[in-house]
């Protein structure tokens, strides 16, 4: 990649030289706790422009979890030209992952393992956010981003308990260079959710509906913020995230987290070492003293087995709210994914397996469990 200020998804070479403590470049943005908005340094910023799909909701009639019609690379997904837009899209993304990265030292630690072991080439399953459906904010805020640069919407999934949908994204291929991976080869499919907040109760809704309409339009700025690192609205009320969280964890922690990038996901089939296998890798992630989400099992798997997934859970940092009060609250944290050849392909020679022969998309039951990382239980139980 040709723009030298970018930090890469995928782990580049000078990686190495860095020390743990400070694995990826602190230059780029001066992070702090309070989501306060962050300083780029010397990056310029683009308006988002609108999204050219018409009217304000995102077409989601294919449905089915087989890869996208058209002409397809080697990761199966429909050829589509960047062109002279591919560098910023790539160093957007990059920047997400940097305020991710550094607010969340679980994920940090975890990509430096596995990193040590298997070698630097990592690459991410998918990248996923938390919006607030309401006044223009939930799932569209964040898409127009990714449509602009040639996603595809897929697939609606819906979890009617937690009161959430979410639309996931395949991505358009992009040229890969010699052994890339990452920012530097395929790019990651996104998983966007928001909440349903016509169904919450009304005092719920009236404290969203309150920080979404001070936020003077920052929905159309949501890649921005992610990528700074800055909530659109103000600091809420301690009362208020308290009152969020009774009722819906998920609405409490967009609140004070807002766009920011809610994790990340290894996949862990790209993997090289044992590690691929991700019983292995939940194993050697727990064995190095990390916690997993235990909600309905370690490893969550979808019905049909081919889709294999774990998280950790996620990091609290210090918030202080706008009433002077201070608590500790969750951030992110990051996931595991082994995507297994679909049994059409199984007579395939492994090495000649591509992505597109495995499993895609997404499984209710999985990411139901797998929201549960950002809970209060699952955030203050002890490991085992």
């Amino acid at each position: 990649m040709r723009t030298s200020t970018m930090v890469s998804l995928c782990y580049s070479s000078t990686f190495k030289a860095t020390s743990h403590s400070s694995a990826f470049p602190s230059s780029l943005y001066s992070l702090t706790s309070d989501f306060f908005p962050l300083q780029p340094k010397s990056r310029n910023f683009v308006s988002l422009k609108e999204s050219s799909f018409p009217g304000n909701s995102i077409p989601t009639k294919r449905r089915s979890l087989c890869v996208v019609s058209g002409s397809k690379s080697d990761n199966g997904f429909q050829e589509s030209s960047f062109q002279g837009a591919e560098s910023f899209f790539r160093s957007v993304l990059a920047s997400m992952e940097t305020v991710y990265l550094n607010r969340n030292p679980t994920a940090k630690a975890i990509l430096e393992l596995v990193q040590s072991v298997d070698g630097e080439q990592i690459c991410y399953d998918h990248l996923a956010f938390r919006t607030f459906g309401v006044n223009g904010y939930g799932i569209d805020s964040m898409a127009k981003f990714f449509l602009d640069f040639g996603y595809t919407p897929r697939e609606e999934l819906r979890f009617p308990a937690k009161k959430l949908k979410a639309l996931w994204f395949s991505p358009p291929s992009a040229p890969l260079l010699d052994g890339g991976s990452g920012v530097n080869g395929p790019l990651p499919r996104v998983f966007i959710s928001e909440l349903l907040v016509d169904q919450m109760s009304t005092q719920t809704q009236n404290i969203i509906r309150k920080y979404t309409e001070i936020s003077s339009g920052g929905n159309k700025h949501a890649a921005l913020a992610s990528a700074i690192g800055s909530l659109t609205w103000g600091k809420p009320l301690y009362s208020e995230f308290q009152q969020l969280a009774r009722e819906s964890e998920y609405a409490a922690w967009t609140l004070v987290n807002g766009y920011a990038l809610n994790h990340a996901t290894i996949s862990t089939h790209r993997l090289k070492s044992h590690l691929r296998n991700i019983e292995s890798l939940n194993q050697f992630i727990e064995d190095n003293g990390f916690k997993l989400n235990s909600e309905g099992g370690v490893l969550k798997v979808s019905p049909d087995g081919l889709l294999q997934q774990s998280s950790t859970v996620a990091d609290s940092f210090s918030f202080q709210f706008s009433d002077g009060v201070t608590e500790s609250v969750p951030c992110s944290y990051i996931e595991f994914a082994e995507r297994l050849v679909l049994p059409q392909y199984t007579n395939i020679p492994e090495r000649e397996v591509k992505e597109f022969h495995r499993r895609d998309g997404f499984e209710v039951g999985n990411a139901d469990k797998i929201f549960e990382s950002t809970s209060k239980e699952q955030v203050t139980r002890k490991a085992a």
